[in-house]
């Protein structure tokens, strides 16, 4: 039962609404600062954060019903709406057919698959089967965004990710409280599910669409003030997130999630003045109330409620976990460019979020509610399953899912490094294909209409700017690279890039194409790293004539056959030889080359390798793949 949601007033006066609110918001950002801290997601110290101060700890948190209703209704509407804002359509592009099928048939097997579960396994009758079903498709931006901030998937993975938490959080939203009239009605057969689910759908995607389009006219057409335009801006964006989700939850019950994810997707998309200042206004408050709403929420749970449910329990959220959610998404996120390995990311890495948690406990009030008033005890034992339920996956899926999301991406290899190529044409596009399919996660710049059409179509992640703003830079991820490739026809645009990359962002790795060879000195004599175009065409005809099974199997490089490159940094390789090398590798791959201060020969057996010293591995793909592996291990 939710034992600690009594009137404030009886808990201690109306002073201890301040000293409450401001331990809250205190705790809260400590627990942000600590999940930054050590790359955790935030959701997992905030729910621990809220069980501490909660009836099984400090019991220091007591709201009125009506007053936690409020509050989470706004935090939600806020939370939803910055979610959906950051959801750019160029980064949906990257994979349309995932998200689409995530947000569909993932959703449906999600649904009825925990409500089968649920109702086999804690004989619960079918109503509140599909209800506690309902509830558990949502994952939500409150849980995936901490995640991919700390675990940096290749742009397709988190897009899909991102979509899936947004809009079914608005799915899970309106089925659940369409499917709580058939738990409180009197008869589940006599309640129109279909007409009450697009009801509220529409009502959400009807006031939202209006609420976007009234602040993008006042953006656009009304001067808002002269000295203060962007705090203006900022602060209209928050009053219509809220204006949005209390209209249409005035029309409709809970269609305001819909509205305030409408809202936030249309004006986000819709190149609106002070859209910088906006999103990080909005991050900021968002931070605020998403620590405010989970630590008032985790703060409700009570142990009891949850052993409850017992073991069969548990065994609900394992399905949920480890079964139906890897189905889901291996199901979804086939043929959709997506490796073995992030399928099986998106399918482990799924935790819930908070709106299975604001709902459930609303819903469980009402529950208890009906129970007083009718005197009936099946709905006081119904709000018990729900909250028992729901906040036993909501806890385990964050922990397990949520706390070790990026072991699990670091144990599936599926961190790539960011690589940016500025410019997108012939040359741009076929170095993406070789760097793609060799696992990196490449982001392709250009401002050019046809030459982003084309690699969209191909399915690489495009940003569209011209690559010597550095804001276009900063846009595109220059400051988290590892490379950036200007490979544009100007080379000009080339050396401005290259400079960019190296003095602003600091990058790794800045290599310029030459287009004119005259040119090559007057880029390298500037500390850039170049390949000639020219030059480069001449290597590979001239390899071709005398050399042609080298240059097919060069050609090849990243299918059947690899060459990496190492650098001796390990203690355990250092003082090692040759030969004490050859016998860790695997049959397939060879030492081709050392390196040692600039300078690069075939080595004999008896080399003593140097700290420092760079090793070149040739041979089949999971031959050198598996030699890297062994000397330079996952962390």
């Amino acid at each position: 039962m939710i034992g600690t949601l009594v009137p404030l007033q009886e808990a201690g006066g109306q002073s201890n609404v301040v000293i409450v609110v401001a331990a809250i918001i205190a705790v809260g950002i400590g627990a942000q600062v600590i999940a930054d801290r050590f790359q955790v997601p935030s959701v997992l110290f905030l729910i621990l954060a809220g069980v501490a101060m909660g009836p099984e700890g400090f019991d220091v948190i007591h709201f009125a019903p009506d007053t936690l209703s409020a509050i989470v209704g706004i935090s939600v509407a806020i939370i939803v709406f910055e979610g959906a804002f950051h959801l750019k359509l160029d980064k949906v592009r990257t994979a349309p057919n995932a998200a689409l099928k995530l947000v569909t048939i993932g959703a449906a097997i999600a649904f009825l698959a925990t409500s089968a579960a649920v109702h086999f396994l804690l004989d619960a009758a079918w109503d509140i089967s599909l209800l506690i079903g309902a509830l558990l498709v949502a994952t939500g931006p409150t849980v995936i965004t901490p995640i991919l901030e700390v675990v940096p998937v290749r742009d397709r993975v988190a897009a899909a990710m991102e979509v899936e938490g947004i809009v079914n959080d608005v799915t899970a939203a309106i089925l659940a409280i369409v499917v709580f009239k058939g738990v409180t009605a009197e008869r589940l057969e006599n309640v129109q599910f279909l007409s009450l689910f697009f009801e509220r759908l529409g009502a959400g995607l009807i006031v939202g669409g209006v609420v976007a389009l009234v602040l993008w006219y006042l953006f656009e057409h009304v001067d808002l003030s002269r000295g203060s335009a962007p705090q203006s801006a900022r602060l209209l964006t928050l009053a219509g997130a809220i204006v949005a989700y209390a209209a249409a939850n005035t029309i409709a019950k809970e269609a305001g999630v819909a509205a305030a994810a409408t809202a936030g997707i249309l004006l986000g998309n819709a190149d609106v003045p002070y859209e910088e200042q906006i999103e990080e206004f909005k991050g900021d408050m968002t931070l605020i109330v998403l620590s405010f709403v989970f630590i008032a929420l985790a703060a409700q749970i009570e142990f009891s409620t949850l052993a409850e449910v017992g073991w069969r329990g548990l065994v609900v959220v394992v399905l949920v976990g480890l079964v139906i959610r890897p189905a889901l998404a291996w199901i979804s996120t086939a043929g959709d460019r997506f490796t073995r390995n992030e399928r099986l990311f998106v399918g482990l890495v799924g935790p819930r979020g908070i709106i299975p948690a604001s709902v459930a406990t609303l819903f469980a009030l009402e529950l208890q509610t009906l129970a007083a008033d009718t005197n009936n005890p099946v709905y006081a034992a119904e709000a018990d399953l729900l909250l028992g339920t729901v906040f036993l996956t909501i806890l385990l899926t964050v922990v397990f899912q949520g706390g070790l999301a990026r072991r699990i991406a670091e144990a599936l290899d599926v961190l790539p490094m960011r690589v940016l190529i500025v410019g997108g044409g012939r040359v741009g596009l076929a170095l993406a294909e070789r760097l793609e399919d060799r696992g990196e996660n490449v982001v392709i710049v250009d401002d050019r209409k046809e030459s982003i059409e084309n690699a969209r179509e191909l399915g690489y992640t495009v940003h569209q700017g011209d690559g010597t703003n550095s804001e276009v830079l900063a846009d595109a991820g220059a400051d988290h690279a590892k490379s950036v490739i200007a490979a544009t026809g100007n080379d000009d645009a080339n050396l401005l890039i290259a400079q960019l990359a190296e003095s602003k962002f600091g990058v790794d790795r800045v290599i310029a194409r030459v287009n004119e060879p005259t040119n090559v000195d007057a880029f390298e004599d500037l500390g850039v790293e170049t390949v000639s175009s020219s030059l480069a065409t001449a290597w590979a005809i001239d390899n071709r004539i005398e050399r042609p099974a080298l240059s097919n199997w060069m050609t090849e490089l990243g299918r059947s056959g690899d060459v990496q490159e190492i650098e001796v940094t390990a203690e355990d390789l250092t003082g090692q030889t040759i030969d004490d090398l050859d016998d860790e590798i695997p049959n397939g791959a060879i030492i081709a080359l050392v390196s040692r201060n600039g300078d690069s020969h075939i080595p004999d057996p008896e080399f003593t390798l140097e700290y420092g010293d760079h090793l070149t591995v040739i041979g089949r793909n999971e031959a050198v793949e598996t030699a890297l592996e062994r000397w330079h291990p996952h962390d």
